[in-house]
């Protein structure tokens, strides 16, 4: 039997699957998919698992018979299931991590663990239900069905990330950019870009299971052969990017970036500030050499997300230590909880999870507050009602972390200007630069403050910092990440890593800081050209199968 033979006897068996069958095989593509992301990296598993899923909406027939806005809305459902079904299995083995975070505490938050691992993937595939939805509203027999089909699902991935408060974690796009040579098209059209090139041409060798007739054998080589033009002209735009990309750093500054590597039930632990307090600075003041004998060396320490297990402004005795370790040449740029004393005694202070700027004196010269806050990792929906229940987001903070106003960028003196993002601010793909603000000065590198370790030694903290490494293509700015237990790292504008600690790993990352680019495309244009093309592609499939004699 030929190879084509076999494929289109597989699409055959997928299009007839039913009930429980059916159902299985739609969650357990859905859960291969993930190993196409961060640590793993199996991009061509979406080569089998994509096709899957356009055989499985083939066979998502609309009942018949109904009629009305019920009606219609009955039609669609069958794409939804399966659509529901494939992201449920996705999300799921791309989130199981998320439990270990329900374990630190597990006196407190263990029996929230089914709930936490089952419910977030339950939550997220809605959206892959949706987009099943849209996907067999412009569905067809011919070769448009899989333009349209990567249209669909990228805008509900589009979608789930901007809804309620967004979450944009492990989206398809970032299966095809595992290196710095496969990230320079980010710099174009951005992660979403990026998803919807990915989901074409993983889901055109659906095209191999159905071809009959000489027509259909012709569309299908042609889409093929788009498909693999596609991916050279992906991985051709990144040599050349990098063929031209010539090393180049920012004169006088010198990083020094911190990774504690403490554990999470020791980092919120008082009774453990002095050990925690004598990692920072020994290893703020290691020596590494006769060139980097001590923090001298260096004019920017950096430690990672809420460093203290207390309220570093009302601890004077902590700020002068500080300022014994800091040279009057060196800053310290750290994270931070920040309180603000509540205007009314009967109400509770808000704390805000920041970055602070501390000079050489012990001086704090600039500090910003976390804009986008994690939900029931730093507050809860509906805070107070769920408190007075008894629940509690995972950091047990009484009211929960309040959130910044505004983004905004620290311009002080000696240092670059830089955009400072905490933990997962740094995912929102298009949505972490305050554009709006012409007349504020342009970042020069991005600073990311976080704090991996709640997720311990699983594919979480990789999937973050793979993400964190795209956000320095797309946006044209090198990227510094401090993190608590890693991966922490200096990117340049190019995603390429200069210094980097492993998972786990205690020590330093000692660095020159890269130059930014002028700008990027996407930095200046944002997600808008791409879902605006996305918006025509789904209008003209609508219109096109309303008259078309291959309207499903």
């Amino acid at each position: 039997m030929s190879s084509a033979g076999f494929v289109e006897r597989i699409a055959e068996r997928v299009l007839l699957l039913e009930g429980w069958s059916r159902a299985l095989v739609a969650l357990i593509a859905g859960a291969l998919s993930a190993l196409s992301l961060a640590p793993y990296h199996a991009f061509l598993i979406l080569l089998i698992t994509l096709p899957v899923l356009v055989w499985l909406l083939d066979g998502a027939l609309p009942e018949t018979g109904s009629s009305g806005i019920w009606g219609g809305i009955r039609r669609l459902l069958p794409g939804f299931r399966i659509g529901w079904l494939f992201g449920f299995g996705y999300f799921l083995a791309g989130f199981w991590w998320v439990g270990q975070a329900f374990l630190v505490d597990a006196d407190e938050f263990a029996f929230l663990l089914p709930v936490a691992v089952v419910a977030l993937p339950a939550g997220l595939a809605l959206f892959w239900g949706i987009g099943g939805m849209l996907a067999r509203l412009v569905w067809s027999d011919d070769w448009t069905r899989i333009l349209g089909f990567a249209a669909s699902f990228t805008l509900a991935e589009w979608l789930r990330g901007s809804m309620l408060t967004g979450l944009p974690w492990n989206v398809p796009g970032y299966a095809a950019m595992p290196t710095p040579v496969l990230m320079q098209s980010a710099s174009l059209v951005g992660l979403y870009g990026v998803t919807l090139i990915t989901l074409f041409v993983a889901a055109s060798p659906a095209l191999l299971g159905f071809r009959s007739g000489t027509g259909a054998s012709r569309s299908t080589s042609t889409v093929l052969t788009v498909a693999a033009a596609t991916c050279v002209a992906h991985l051709g735009f990144g040599l050349w990017s990098l063929s031209s990309a010539e090393k180049a750093y920012v004169d006088d500054i010198k990083l020094r970036v911190v990774q504690p590597a403490l554990d999470q039930k020791e980092k919120w632990d008082i009774t453990k500030e002095p050990l925690i307090m004598a990692r920072y600075f020994e290893l703020s003041n290691a020596n590494k050499g006769p060139e980097v004998a001590n923090i001298a060396a260096f004019t920017h320490v950096i430690w990672p997300e809420s460093a203290f297990p207390f309220i570093l402004s009302k601890r004077a005795d902590q700020l002068s230590d500080i300022a014994k370790l800091l040279p009057p040449t060196t800053s310290l740029i750290t994270g931070a909880m920040r309180m603000e004393e509540a205007a009314n005694s009967d109400e509770q202070p808000k704390v805000f999870n920041s970055l602070y700027v501390i000079n050489g004196n012990g001086e704090t010269i600039a500090a910003r507050d976390k804009v986008r806050l994690l939900p029931f990792g730093e507050f809860l929906p509906f805070q107070n009602f769920l408190e007075n229940l008894g629940f509690q987001q995972l950091t047990r903070l009484r009211g929960g972390f309040a959130a910044g106003h505004q983004r905004s960028v620290v311009d002080i003196p000696g240092t670059p200007t830089f955009l400072p993002l905490i933990c997962y601010e740094i995912i929102f793909s298009g949505r972490i630069h305050p554009h709006n603000d012409a007349s504020s000065p342009q970042p020069k590198w991005i600073v990311n403050l976080t704090n991996d370790a709640w997720f311990g030694m699983t594919a979480g903290p990789y999937q973050h910092a793979h993400q964190a490494q795209v956000r320095a293509v797309e946006e044209g700015l090198p990227v510094v990440r401090a993190a608590n237990n890693g991966i922490s790292f200096v990117a340049d504008a190019y995603g390429r890593i200069e210094e980097s600690l492993s998972l786990g790993q205690r020590g330093v990352v000692d660095s020159r800081l890269p130059v930014a680019h002028a700008s990027t495309l996407f930095r200046h244009m944002g997600n808008w050209p791409v879902m605006g093309l996305i918006c025509l592609i789904m209008l003209g499939l609508l219109l096109l199968n309303i008259k078309s004699k291959h309207r499903v």
